[in-house]
């Protein structure tokens, strides 16, 4: 089939190789510009870019640039901007996206399902539509959620995704008949700093739930702490409050603890906690968080 592929990030990545694998012709491979990373001048490609250039695929920044080529459809991956209509009317399209519709429908799927504690998420298939993740559904797979990390539950869904997504390609009767999403929708909104901001006013599942977004913080006497690893007890002390449990740096929250593990402290490598600990020689007890 004559496609044109939209995307991004690494987890849109296989969906791409999977396409070209499977004998289906990209011919254009839409994904967002260039852009600076961290504080130099440097400027660098999109993963999907990457990858569409390793496979000498042809690459555009411009949904605009669609209307130039001849292609049946269109397949969109975490492409980060809404397709105008317009697009849409001229190539039909199916999205790959990183949830059981209607179930958190928006930008952050997979961070959403963790932190609302969901047992159980998955993969969608869907027609795309102007609307935001409203198309009908071509096919789904779940998965368990567990206690995987962000970026370990964003790479089993993307390697689902791209496997169901060829399946839908090669099927007529998965193509050509869609149901309409049935249930009560959610909506998974944008993350903000605040949403990686671990506070003693938690409850022992939210900070485990926040670290495994691995973006996690905290301000320890006021300096800010990423959280890189850590688990929870049921140890408490008074809530924000640093103690020491068996040798291990504890953050005391409500109803237990957050035992450090890994940090990385301002401006510094990460590294264990305990030897975050040993060099920055705070006094229990007038050590908080918060």
């Amino acid at each position: 089939m004559r496609l044109v592929f939209l995307g991004t990030p690494d987890a849109a990545v296989p969906s791409l190789r999977a396409l070209v694998r499977a004998g289906h012709d990209v011919e254009l491979v839409i994904t967002r510009p260039d852009r600076r990373r961290g504080r130099g001048t440097q400027v660098s490609s999109s993963p999907v870019k990457s990858a569409a250039l390793e496979l000498g695929l042809q690459v555009g920044h411009r949904v605009s640039d669609i209307e130039q080529v001849d292609v049946e459809r269109g397949v969109v991956v975490a492409y980060g901007a809404m397709i105008p209509t317009s697009v849409l009317e001229k190539v039909p399209m199916l999205n790959v996206h990183f949830s059981l519709l209607p179930r958190w429908r928006g930008a952050a799927p997979v961070e959403r399902a963790i932190l609302a504690g969901d047992e159980v998420t998955g993969v969608s298939v869907m027609s795309l539509e102007a609307t935001l993740d409203t198309g009908p559904v071509h096919a789904m797979q779940q998965t368990d959620v567990d206690a995987k990390t962000a970026s370990e539950l964003t790479s089993e869904l993307a390697n689902l995704g791209a496997s169901l997504l060829l399946k839908v390609l090669s099927s007529d009767t998965l193509l050509s008949n869609p149901l309409v999403q049935s249930g009560e929708p959610t909506y998974a909104e944008k993350l903000t700093a605040e949403t990686f901001h671990l506070t003693p006013t938690m409850s022992m599942a939210q900070l485990e739930r926040t670290v495994r977004l691995e973006r996690a913080f905290t301000l320890i006497n006021g300096r800010r702490t990423k959280v890189l690893a850590a688990r929870t007890t049921s140890d408490a002390g008074v809530a924000g409050t640093i103690a020491q449990v068996s040798g291990e740096i504890a953050l005391c929250g409500i109803g237990g603890a957050l035992i450090l593990e890994r940090v990385q402290p301002e401006g510094s490598r990460p590294m264990d906690a305990q030897d975050w600990w040993s060099g920055v020689r705070l006094d229990v007890q007038h050590a908080e968080w918060a």
